[in-house]
Parts: structure tokens; C-alpha cells; sequence
């Protein structure tokens, strides 16, 4: 947006008259210019995944704050220089809050955050912050977890298959989690993972799926943002979790569940301070409890019991008796990682980078 200069006259004497012919003291102060705020999405709106749950996220904003504010994005930004110059390009066209979506815009952000101090700037799933750069993240693993559960009781065959795209501690915490509570309900469980170096490529993560139909898998979860693993599982007559939205629609027999996420509630808490001249740079990890991070509904096909164990350990978690990474929990060479009795501290959990006991093969 152009930024736009009113042209003022000089106006000498206590009697000054406006074009209008009344005193310019008895017009109303001009309304307050609505906070530009920009967004910054590594996939296309339309993934029906990761992106398209941001967007959703925007469009709260813009239903609860109205003409208060003005949001645009940018979609499908590669996670190199071209994140830097479409950060600084929003910066510099008048937005108070920058929105970066993904891990990869970290340094980006970091970089670009300086030359605005007044910019308002709030990166998703790092961990660098700065005087004017908020990181937040889910604990996305707490969804993950209670799909495990889910998994470990439909699964046929006890292999499970994971779609990853990159081996960062978010992705690899998922997986953990997922695998951490399969076992709890089945020991005889192992997991098989394919990582397609991709957030979102539905063509390879559909053959990613098939190649863990192939070694045996029958029960898909994934950290891709496509619907195409749900789809092959529909295709196949096995069963998936959707990730990031509500992928049902995609899967009528073989949509479970799903791990989804409501960004709109963090936007704008977050939008509301910075109206309200109270934003600040914090470190913000919600979960269920604060409602960003919730399930699809659950498909009838699941046994009464098994929905009732999820609806159960749902609300175990959010009051905080169930711990997903509550030990004994080893890792793959039989290392224990976590003591019984004892809970994985937050700084290792946003750091992990081990497979749990359970997964087969290594990271790439």
C-alpha cells in the first residue's frame, strides 16, 4: 500500500475555517489508520494443510478486529533469499506486524527485524528471538500422541508409516510422539518413516505412502501438508490421520482423526496486544489447553471404547496429569532418555532430535 501524505495549509489565526466554512476545531479527529499486518506462507493457501490453517488464522483476525485492521500474505515463498526480500518488502509497505509461518524463515526474520524496530515481527516454530521478534509453536505432539493411541488399537499389521518432510526437532517430535503413544496401547508396534525433503508436494508424498503400504504398513500419519496420504490410504482401504486441518472430506473409511491446528486463537491474542500498545516479544508454546491445537472429529468406524479412551486422555492432557513425554521412554540403541518418574525437560523437547524405541531406520 502507497503510503499517502495530506497536503496542509497554513492556517494563521484562532479563527481558521476549513473548505468546509466551519472551524477546523469542530471536525472530528480523521480515524486511526488500521494496523497493516503481513503474512508470510512457505505453501500455497490452497495445500489444505499447514498454509491454508494460517490462512484460516488470518481470516479470524480480520472477522474479529474488522476495520481495525488490514492483513495480506505472500504464498509459496521458498526458505532462502527470496524469504528475506518478501519480509523486508511487507515491512517497508507499511505493516506493523509481520506474521513468518514456518521454521525456515527463521534467520530471514532475524535478519530483517533490525531495520524495523518498530515492526512487530513473530516468527512460527523457531527458537532465535530479538527486541522486536516473538517466536511461538504448538505442542503440536500432544495431538500426535493421542493418534498414536488410535493407531496402536486399528492397526492390523503393527506397522505404522510416517510421511516427514525435513529432520527438524518439530517433525521428529511428532513422530516421537505418535510412535510414544502407539506403544503405550500396543508394544508390538514399530514405525516406518519416508522423508521427502518437501513440506508439500502431494505427487511424492503419495509415493512416500505407497512405499510404506509396501513394507507393510497400514496405518499412516504424516507432517506433510497434502491430502494425498489420506487419499492413497482411501484408495487402499487403510487408515491415516490428516495433519495440520480437517482432511476427512478426503477419506470417508480411512480418515480417522486428525491433528489440527487453530492458529486464529494465537493471531489474535497477539493482534490485540499490539492494538492495544502491549505487544512484546515473548516465547509462547500453547497446546490443547489453550485450544490451538485440537482433533478432527472422530470417524464412527472407531470401536466405542477407543473413542472413549481418546475423549479421556484429551482431557487428561489439557489438565496436565498426561504427559506424552513422561518416561521410561529409551530410544532406539536402548539408551533411556527420560527416568521413570520423570518428565522430558522443555528445553530437550524443542531440541529433540532422537527416535524413540519403536521407530525403524535412521534420520537422513
Amino acid at each position: 500500500m502507497q503510503r499517502r501524505q495530506l497536503l496542509a495549509s497554513a492556517l494563521s489565526g484562532a479563527g481558521a475555517l476549513s473548505l468546509t466554512g466551519l472551524p477546523l476545531a469542530a471536525h472530528a479527529a480523521a480515524p486511526a489508520k488500521p494496523l497493516k499486518i503481513g503474512f508470510v506462507y512457505s505453501g500455497p493457501v490452497s495445500d489444505v494443510g499447514w498454509t491454508y490453517q494460517h490462512d484460516l488464522g488470518r481470516k479470524m483476525v480480520e472477522k474479529e478486529f474488522g476495520a481495525q485492521v488490514k492483513t495480506v500474505f505472500v504464498e509459496s515463498v521458498p526458505e532462502g533469499p527470496d524469504a528475506e526480500r518478501v519480509i523486508r518488502d511487507l515491512a517497508g509497505d507499511g505493516c506493523g506486524m509481520v506474521f513468518t509461518t514456518s521454521f525456515g524463515f527463521m534467520e530471514p526474520t532475524i535478519r530483517v527485524a533490525p531495520d524495523f524496530p518498530e515492526v512487530a515481527f513473530e516468527h512460527c516454530s523457531g527458537y532465535k528471538m530479538a527486541r522486536n521478534v516473538g517466536i511461538y509453536q504448538t505442542r503440536f505432539y500432544e495431538g500426535a500422541y493421542l493418534l498414536g493411541t488410535i493407531a496402536g488399537r486399528m492397526t492390523k499389521t503393527n506397522v505404522l508409516g510416517y510421511v516427514a518432510p525435513f529432520p527438524i526437532p518439530e517433525v521428529i517430535r511428532n513422530l516421537d510422539a505418535f510412535v510414544l503413544g502407539a506403544r503405550s496401547v500396543n508394544p508390538k508396534v514399530t514405525a516406518k518413516v519416508v522423508w521427502i525433503s518437501s513440506w508439500y508436494d502431494p505427487a511424492r508424498e503419495r509415493e512416500a505412502a505407497q512405499t510404506l503400504a509396501n513394507q507393510g504398513a497400514d496405518t499412516f500419519y504424516q507432517n506433510t501438508d497434502s491430502p494425498a496420504v489420506v487419499q492413497l490410504a482411501e484408495s487402499k482401504g487403510l487408515y491415516a490421520f490428516g495433519q495440520d486441518s480437517d482432511m476427512s472430506r478426503f477419506g470417508a473409511k480411512s480418515h480417522l482423526t486428525g491433528n489440527v491446528l487453530n492458529w486464529g486463537v494465537y493471531y489474535v491474542h497477539k493482534v490485540r496486544q499490539k492494538l492495544a500498545g502491549q505487544w512484546k516479544a515473548e516465547d509462547t508454546k500453547w497446546g490443547m489447553k489453550e485450544g490451538i491445537v485440537q482433533l478432527a472429529p472422530l470417524n464412527p468406524v472407531l470401536p466405542k471404547d477407543v473413542a472413549a479412551s481418546v475423549e479421556k486422555n484429551r482431557a487428561a492432557i489439557v489438565a496436565g496429569t498426561l504427559l506424552p513425554f513422561a518416561g521410561p521412554i529409551t530410544d532406539q540403541a536402548g539408551k533411556v532418555r527420560v527416568a521413570a518418574g520423570q518428565g522430558l525437560a522443555d528445553d530437550e523437547l524443542w531440541k529433540m532430535k532422537f527416535y524413540v524405541n519403536g521407530i525403524v531406520g535412521s534420520q537422513p
